[in-house]
């Protein structure tokens, strides 16, 4: 007969091994994921004739717009980290292509806001709304402790992202897969 932590190591699959191999099966999945979530993303662009930029200023003039927010141009610039010549060329864009409007403030004359508008909320929901519904089907019936589960490893996974240093070197041994 075998001894205890063997005849355990059975039942429960707690070797190192063991870990390592799901922590990898995890990893692998968020990759497919984001893989797939990614070529959603440039398909969505495309459909709306619309780079990358553009159609995060778009999504987050519509947030903006669903909180009751105005949004300036200097808020853009600091949310896309782009100069603020970059982002007068993605209003101009978006503005010629009809997708937002710029306003007038309503108490400092010289400035403006940016708005979306409805014909653009309207572009979004139809291009985007049925995938959001898919999503929600794939989780709404997740229990409690799955939920808590998930947002864990994601809080987890983006606090390892949020500290790479793009001067660090990785070491030659290191076994990363990408």
């Amino acid at each position: 007969m075998e001894n205890g932590s063997q005849s355990s190591r059975y039942w429960y699959d707690t070797t190192e091994e063991d870990r390592r191999r799901r922590a990898v099966e995890v990893l692998q999945a968020f990759r497919v994921y984001r893989a797939a979530e990614v070529a959603m993303r440039r398909r969505t662009r495309e459909s709306m004739s619309m780079g990358e930029n553009d159609l995060l200023v778009l999504r987050f003039l519509l947030r903006a717009s669903g909180q009751g927010r105005q949004v300036s141009p200097s808020e853009l610039t600091r949310y896309l980290g782009v100069s603020t010549a970059s982002t007068t060329a993605i209003i101009d864009r978006l503005e010629k292509s009809g997708h937002v409007t710029r306003v007038p403030h309503p108490t400092d004359r010289r400035s403006i806001h940016v708005v979306a508008t409805a014909a653009s909320d309207a572009e979004v929901r139809a291009t985007l709304g049925s995938m959001h519904s898919r999503m929600m089907s794939a989780v709404v019936d997740m229990t409690p402790e799955e939920c808590v589960t998930v947002i864990a490893c994601l809080s987890r996974l983006q606090d390892a992202v949020d500290q790479v240093d793009p001067h660090s070197e990785v070491p030659v041994d290191a076994d990363v897969t990408l």
